[in-house]
């Protein structure tokens, strides 16, 4: 067997339709588009439209639920930001350090709902840490390092059903 002797598997390559090369071919003229019109040329993009008519999905009525809304957003903060607050002294270690104090010290721009503490970077200070959430990377380097974290429990109203009172 020689290069030139290699051939494709019988049925495996079919050869593409040529269009616009007359009307013998079956695809002259028009090449398969019709007549005239967007549609019968590149690049339509008119799905969903119905002639000006208000489309079939914008005249049923929304549906489903989104939890954007209600979902909580909390302030990030990692173990590296904390480190260079310790070491530019804007934070006293000594102290309790709680979420109105990091952002009171400019680590932190607000609050939100709360400030997570993320275990990106190492932490060498001793830290006594109050915050709403921590990973628990973040919770075995702050310990590792003498550290103590409290976390801030949320007191969320009780949900009523219907036709309870």
């Amino acid at each position: 067997m020689k290069l030139n002797e290699l051939k494709p598997k019988a049925g495996s390559v079919k050869a593409c339709m040529r269009v616009g090369r007359g009307i013998g071919s079956g695809k002259g003229k028009t090449c398969g588009s019709g007549q005239k019109g967007q549609k019968s040329r590149s690049g339509v993009a008119i799905k969903g439209f119905e002639g000006g008519q208000m489309p079939l999905y914008q005249r049923l009525p929304k549906f489903g639920f989104s939890n954007v809304k209600f979902a909580t957003k909390y302030a990030e903060l990692t173990l590296v930001k904390l480190q260079h607050a310790v070491d530019t002294k804007k934070i006293d270690t000594k102290k309790q350090i709680d979420e109105d104090v990091l952002v009171a010290a400019g680590v932190v721009r607000r609050k939100r709902d709360g400030i997570k503490i993320l275990a990106t970077g190492e932490l060498k200070a001793k830290l006594n840490l109050k915050v709403s959430k921590v990973t628990k990377g973040a919770l075995a380097q702050i310990e590792k390092a003498g550290g103590k974290v409290e976390l801030i429990e949320k007191v969320v109203a009780p949900v009523k059903k219907r036709g309870e009172k």
